[in-house]
């Protein structure tokens, strides 16, 4: 039976362990350039030194309006490319191997002076009137993406993945709530994530995987569900998606009725409906911080890969905590060993 501290591998990616690092934003950037800063390369290479399988690093933006705010990482720039390139670097000497999450904040990019969105509806009362997107505009956003997924390549990355979930604008294009389109954009509401994908295989090697973050349920009123969103990620499966990461929400401010539940492991039954419905590998994440709840998602096979957030924003040492929990062997570096 597997557990987290199974070895995984999807296409060429060799993991050793099943542990995951979220794309957490850390709003850390210096001079508003969007070039990783010390703060980042200390964030992401001290979990690798804790033991962790995957890290996947923090929502990484196609041009500066399109960052949640100016303190965001960025990858529209060859000159972003050598302190994300020294990170990766870094994390593979401790074992770690290393993605990068590729986005647009569309309607939610608070610091950009008109944000764009599919149509013109602002995320709520408190936030700035996007302007509706050309059909053009959209066409050069597909090529955006694909020289960040380009750059990130150059960086030594081992897997791509495509931010589609939290209300950021491919989450925008896919919603029936936030897509009020009449070019072929809004005709087929998958047509941008589609064009993404495709751009992004035509960019990696043919071994690399390329995953994809979902909101696999929103929770507004008239928002979409489960089936809804195994309809659209069969969309993107077919266009060249690997591996699906599978969170919810983040569309808009949450409905009375709909407000997720607060218990562990809650989007677990996503991750899984989708896992099922596709036959497609999927992370799972949400409130998985107790080591036995997060080996019990994979000995049960509800997920393939388990990503822990706020525990490893507690803890960078969370994958060695976890095998002295769960009494599983996995390497501790030799300087810590008589911690453990």
């Amino acid at each position: 039976m597997n557990h987290i501290f199974s070895p995984y591998k999807i296409k060429g990616m060799e993991l050793k362990n099943r542990i995951v690092m979220p794309p957490m934003c850390q709003y850390s950037v210096d001079k508003k350039d969007g070039v990783a800063t010390d703060w980042h390369y200390l964030h992401y290479v001290s979990r690798a030194v804790g033991g962790t399988g995957f890290i996947v690093i923090e929502m990484t933006d196609v041009e500066p309006d399109g960052r949640i705010s100016d303190f965001d990482l960025g990858l529209w720039s060859d000159e972003q490319i050598p302190a994300l390139k020294r990170i990766v670097d870094a994390c593979h000497s401790y074992g770690a191997k290393v993605g990068i999450q590729i986005a647009h904040a569309g309607r939610k990019a608070e610091d950009a002076e008109v944000p764009v969105a599919p149509s013109a509806i602002a995320f709520d009362e408190n936030s700035k009137q996007p302007r509706t997107l050309t059909t053009q505009e959209v066409k050069g956003l597909v090529e955006k993406f694909r020289s960040a997924v380009a750059r990130a390549v150059k960086a030594g990355f081992d897997a791509i993945e495509i931010h589609g979930a939290h209300g950021y604008l491919i989450h925008q294009f896919h919603s029936p709530l936030t897509n009020k389109r009449e070019d072929e954009y809004g005709k087929d509401l998958t047509k941008f994530g589609r064009e993404i994908i495709q751009a992004a295989k035509a960019e990696m090697p043919e071994d690399m995987p390329l995953l994809m973050r979902i909101s696999a349920k929103e929770y507004v009123e008239g928002g979409y569900g489960i089936q809804e969103s195994i309809a659209f990620a069969k969309e993107y499966q077919g266009a060249g998606v690997d591996m699906f990461d599978i969170s919810s929400g983040g569309e808009g401010p949450i409905a009375a009725f709909g407000r997720p539940g607060s218990h562990a492991a809650y989007q677990v039954p996503l991750a899984r409906a989708i896992k099922e419905a596709l036959d497609v590998p999927v992370i799972a994440v949400g409130r998985l911080d107790d080591p036995a709840l997060a080996n019990a998602v994979i000995g049960n096979e509800d997920a393939d890969l388990v990503a822990v957030g706020r525990g490893m924003l507690r803890n960078p040492h969370w994958a060695l905590e976890a095998a002295a929990h769960l009494r599983k062997e996995t390497a501790i570096p030799r300087q810590y060993t008589a911690g453990f």
